[in-house]
């Protein structure tokens, strides 16, 4: 088969896990834009900076405090969820009966102060955070060689996206969630906390780009432009799954980087703009996007 294909074995699976890697990213990254816009109804372009955030705290709890990664993956996503919470509660709480449009802008501009900060603090040409000693090495499949770091990258990011989507599709807390988002006055009325239900929600949106961050320090160099790099696309991911849907996010971004990686076998010239392409034909055929419903 791989012979009518022209493509060994261990190319195609070796492309396959790279977009399956990406993937993960993808599906974690527009999680957390689709939790933010879906409940809050903002377009958090600060998403990338915080991803880059997110992994500077990991490698700054390692090189300043000695914190190893298993604890990292803990604290640096609580740390840059609570820059969130301070966000939300000083900037973005304004804005939420304007146009999109300042949302977009507010955020964007977050973005360049935060990544110009880093960037003349830290220089731009990365740093490299080492993989931790359980997760080294990796196992012989035979047709592949599988690094484990890879595979708990892939797993790691599993677990958190459908805990989430479980969590706001079919508990009570999510359902308190979504309805705050259609009729915040009848929500209150029952009792909740609606202010503070929407500063957690945006929180915990950012506390996932903070997440893969630390996911991706052991992968990539951690870099103050690792997340300008990658929010395009992401924006893309969640453009194609539908803005605010859920397991739009998910399935979407990870079906997109599986694409990606096949691209790069068959057709390595396109697979930088594969993604776009799929944007543009989604977008003629549906409007709202593969799991968006229209407004």
């Amino acid at each position: 088969m791989f012979e009518l294909l022209g493509v060994a074995p261990q190319v195609l699976f070796g492309q396959l896990l790279l977009g399956l890697i990406n993937g993960s990213f993808y599906a974690l990254l527009s999680l957390g834009l689709a939790v933010i816009f879906g409940m809050l109804n903002v377009i958090n372009f600060a998403h990338g900076a915080q991803y880059m955030v997110g992994a500077f705290a990991a490698w700054m709890l390692m090189q300043w405090a000695g914190v190893g990664y298993w604890w990292a993956l803990l604290l640096a996503p609580v740390l840059v969820g609570l820059f969130g919470v301070a966000l939300e509660k000083t900037m973005l709480s304004r804005l939420y009966k304007l146009d999109h449009l300042y949302g977009l802008l507010l955020t964007f501009g977050i973005a360049l102060m935060l990544e110009g900060a880093f960037r003349h603090q830290f220089g731009s040409s990365g740093m490299p955070y080492p993989i931790p000693d359980a997760l080294k090495g990796g196992q012989n499949l035979g047709f592949m060689f599988l690094p484990n770091y890879r595979a708990w990258v892939v797993v790691a990011s599993l677990v958190v996206c459908s805990g989430t989507w479980y969590a706001i599709e079919r508990t009570q807390l999510g359902a308190y969630l979504r309805a705050a988002t259609e009729n915040p006055v009848l929500v209150q009325a029952f009792g909740i906390n609606v202010p503070v239900m929407i500063t957690a929600t945006y929180g915990f949106g950012v506390a996932l780009a903070g997440l893969a961050g630390v996911l991706a320090a052991p992968i990539y160099q951690v870099n103050p432009l690792m997340g300008s790099n990658l929010i395009i696309i992401v924006f893309a991911v969640v453009v194609i799954g539908g803005m605010g849907s859920i397991l739009g996010a998910i399935v979407t971004g990870l079906g997109l980087g599986l694409l990606e990686g096949l691209t790069k076998v068959f057709y390595p010239e396109a697979s930088n703009i594969v993604i776009f392409v799929v944007m543009a034909i989604v977008l003629l055929i549906k409007p709202a996007g593969l799991f968006g419903r229209e407004r």
